[in-house]
């Protein structure tokens, strides 16, 4: 028993060094060896952030009580971002790597871990950045459940994370997948709440919009970071049963087409 402790924990820590280096060799792909890539990065969520709430004041639109602007995009574009980017590194993280799966200590699911936390880290950065300079600039502090308000970023990582484990071989193997996933994935970003709010929709309307699990987590956000956002339409259940399906599925796939996609 002491035997086998010993190797399971050090084949996981073997298994942790790997993650970490994978993780340092993606930021400087991803991000340069300078760090104004990386602040790029961040700055890129707000340019998008900064043009819709322009068109919201522009257009007079209204946000829900108690909410202002910039919090509001916030909470809903960085939560979708994080399921999007997360579902794209995922989907792309051993084609975009193939050649270091010669190596054994290196493992397809490796590649899938590195890159996501990788982007889990920096959309977090992101979110709290702007929500912390969002605070100084409105002198309110909105926060209600930073737990919860946790929970819904978290589970929208995990939830763009086994979405793209499942197309992951299958982007190897089939490389229209790759062309497929996007515009399938585009009217996601109408009807995921990031420009309104569920309690808005009708009721008829509303039932149809809650079959999307990436909306139930941008409520889950919301939910926990604005003391007068208290609609509770989401469900952390329905949510975690996509998660695990999705997982499966992707671990399914991915074990099926290992000897293909190393072969390839």
């Amino acid at each position: 028993m002491t035997s086998a402790f010993r190797d399971f924990a050090r084949g996981l820590s073997i298994q942790v060094h790997v993650i970490h280096a994978l993780i340092l060799r993606e930021t400087r792909t991803a991000f340069g060896q300078h760090k104004l890539g990386y602040i790029w990065a961040l700055a890129s969520h707000g340019f998008f952030i900064g043009i819709f709430a322009a068109m919201f004041v522009f257009a007079n639109r209204s946000v829900p009580s108690g909410m202002d602007v910039i919090g509001f995009l916030c909470t809903g574009f960085l939560t979708y971002n994080l399921f999007m980017g997360t579902q794209g590194k995922a989907k792309t993280a051993v084609k975009a790597n193939v050649s270091l799966l010669y190596y054994p200590q290196v493992h397809p699911l490796d590649l899938v871990a590195a890159r996501c936390l990788l982007e889990i880290a920096t959309v977090m950065v992101a979110f709290f950045l702007f929500m912390f300079a969002n605070t100084i600039y409105t002198q309110h502090f909105p926060l209600d459940s930073a737990l919860l308000t946790l929970a819904g970023l978290f589970l929208a990582a995990l939830l763009g994370s086994a979405l793209g484990l499942c197309t992951n071989s299958l982007c190897v193997l089939w490389p229209t997948m790759e062309q497929l996933i996007g515009p399938l994935l585009r009217p996601l970003f109408w009807i995921s709440g990031l420009f309104f709010s569920i309690a808005e929709i009708p009721l008829f309307a509303r039932e149809a919009l809650l079959w999307n699990p990436v909306l139930h987590v941008i409520e889950m956000t919301r939910d926990g970071w604005f003391k007068t956002y208290n609609y509770k339409f989401y469900s952390f259940s329905y949510v975690i049963y996509w998660i695990l399906g999705l997982t499966v599925l992707g671990l399914i796939t991915e074990r099926l087409n290992r000897n293909k996609v190393l072969s390839s």
